[in-house]
């Protein structure tokens, strides 16, 4: 733990705090811990990775501003300094948010398969995934037109994600996605001060290439580098992605 956060640290050299979401609000085991370290294996190399997750237990009216603040006095009572911050996804979200709020505390942001704001798309299917949530329901199919615009791969995925739900308590995902549904930074980009890259698929659904260039514009000397042809999940898996972050990292 993290002051109070679940974290997971590995790797050697300078601090490098990522940012994440997953259901549950606890550092993913088994195959999502799989997938979390092909993800951020690559800086390890070089930094001393601290995976942060939200606290479990939040109220269902937890904003990103309350979120952010839950990460900003994690870093103040961990680190001695600002530290190089990389967000993915609706954790690139908090990153943005941390990023503006707490501008003091980031040296360097790395947002990937993010923006300031949500796409229309995903915000409907964020708020279905919510919705079912807390009707006790299985979640996870309200977020299959993320995944692919083809109606039988649609199917396909609802499928699968009603069955690897099983029986969870998906009521964290569902705070956290909330908090999301709420966050508008389009007026406030300006505030984020650190050096700035974001990384972003063309064919993202959930974040699309316009918002992210928006966001891109708003942040003083920000950097946008796209990917043709990549969806949302495919940006962070894509081996350009480290590569790319790293250069960027390493600048500083």
């Amino acid at each position: 733990m993290m002051n109070g956060l679940p974290c997971l640290s590995i790797g050697e050299g300078p601090p490098l705090v990522v940012l994440l979401f997953t259901p549950e609000a606890a550092i993913p085991t088994g195959l999502g811990r799989r997938y979390l370290m092909r993800t951020v294996g690559p800086f390890t190399e070089r930094f001393t990775v601290h995976v942060l997750n939200r606290r479990p237990g939040l109220p269902p009216t937890t904003t990103m501003a309350e979120l952010a603040a839950h990460y900003a006095a994690a870093i103040e009572a961990t680190f001695a300094g600002p530290v190089n911050v990389l967000g993915m996804s609706t954790g690139g979200s908090i990153a943005l948010q941390l990023a503006a709020d707490h501008p003091e505390l980031v040296a360097r942001l790395v947002l990937g398969g993010t923006a300031c704001t949500l796409g229309p798309i995903g915000r409907r299917a964020q708020r279905a995934y919510i919705d079912r949530a807390r009707r006790g329901q299985r979640p996870s199919p309200a977020l299959a037109e993320l995944v692919t615009e083809s109606a039988i791969g649609r199917a396909l995925v609802k499928a699968l994600s009603w069955v690897a739900d099983g029986r969870k308590d998906h009521t964290d995902a569902a705070t956290m996605l909330n908090a999301e549904d709420g966050y508008d930074l389009r007026d406030r980009l300006h505030d984020v001060k650190a050096p700035t890259l974001l990384i972003q698929g063309e064919k993202d659904l959930v974040y699309p290439l316009e918002l992210a260039r928006q966001t891109v514009r708003g942040i003083p000397g920000a950097r946008l580098i796209s990917y043709p042809g990549t969806s949302h999940a495919a940006t962070f898996t894509d081996k350009r992605f480290a590569s790319d972050a790293l250069a960027f990292l390493l600048e500083g």
